[in-house]
């Protein structure tokens, strides 16, 4: 779910491509409140439009804070390399092996004494915190955290032995650290996180409810999105991107070409270059096929119209 109940849809900003602007080599997709219908399903409009993307040689990546084991829901539509970025970053999956069966390719983990600096931290500045940690093999969390995802917990206890390097599961990297409090309103409870922690870890959010996701200094999805394109040969300028909430924003702003999605957070709609219509009209698909349409010659040889956001 997504922080959009305050927003109102804006009208889609047309965008066209400089003159000397590299054709998109490569769409980077949220899921959540952008590529996904606000019933986690995907459209047949924005299957078919992903599967003609890849077809034409423009890989897509899905760049999600989802944990690997919630991508089932895209697994059937990952094409050619078979990548998600996983985590807001911390981890690139390999999807192929189908619902269940993913494989870890790369993890840009959180190290645990960090993470338990974190908890101490935020507990002294936003007193009431709970929180829980998402290892590779699952969340734990603390008693007081709240049944916000769509599993229980593999244990429960105090994050201190959650962290310990004698918990059970201590051999599992620690990919984010979840905080929650109840009382504070989503964006304050971040602005005061960020301020109170500073450097020593990524902050950022997507959820509807006070819930902060930390991840290890410089993790973002933007800066793991970056690593997969250098090892591809793709710039920045060659990357179409798509998000709606703040822990889209530096992915939005790496790439060299970006959409907030019409249901977008305030923030991210002023961050991107673009505006497409909302999740649930299609708003990736449309501008996936406004640039396949514009690779495509004109009736008289002349190439296609440039493609724009309001579709």
């Amino acid at each position: 779910m997504r922080d959009n109940s305050a927003v109102t849809s804006p009208t889609p900003r047309p965008w066209t491509p400089a003159a000397n602007a590299p054709a998109p080599r490569l769409v980077a997709t949220d899921l959540d409140g952008t590529l996904l219908r606000d019933d986690k399903s995907v459209s047949p409009r924005t299957v078919a439009a992903l599967a003609a993307a890849e077809q034409a040689g423009i890989e897509v990546f899905f760049v999600t804070g989802r944990p690997a084991r919630w991508m089932d829901v895209v697994s059937d539509h990952v094409h050619g390399h078979g990548l998600a970025i996983c985590g807001n970053g911390a981890a690139v999956v390999d999807l192929h092996g189908g619902p269940g069966r993913h494989r870890f390719v790369k993890v840009r983990d959180l190290a645990p004494e960090i993470a338990l600096d974190v908890v101490h931290i935020l507990r002294a500045a936003a007193p009431g915190t709970a929180f829980a940690v998402e290892r590779t093999g699952g969340l734990h969390h603390e008693p007081t955290y709240p049944p916000l995802h769509l599993e229980a917990g593999e244990s429960v206890a105090a994050a201190e032995k959650l962290l310990a390097d004698g918990s059970p599961c201590a051999d599992q990297p620690v990919l984010k650290l979840l905080a929650y409090h109840a009382d504070l309103a989503p964006d304050e409870f971040l602005a005061l996180a960020r301020a109170a922690v500073g450097d020593l870890a990524a902050i950022t959010r997507s959820s509807p409810s006070a819930l902060l996701e930390i991840s290890g200094p410089g993790v973002s999805k933007a800066s793991t999105l970056a690593l997969c394109c250098a090892e591809r040969g793709i710039t920045a300028d060659e990357v179409v991107a798509f998000g709606d909430m703040p822990n889209d924003m530096e992915m939005l702003r790496w790439a060299g070409t970006s959409f907030a999605m019409g249901n977008a957070h305030p923030d991210v709609l002023a961050a991107a270059s673009g505006h497409t219509v909302p999740n649930n009209e299609d708003g990736v698909a449309a501008v996936i096929e406004q640039i396949l349409a514009a690779r495509q010659p004109s009736g008289d040889g002349a190439p296609g119209d440039s493609w724009k956001s309001d579709s």
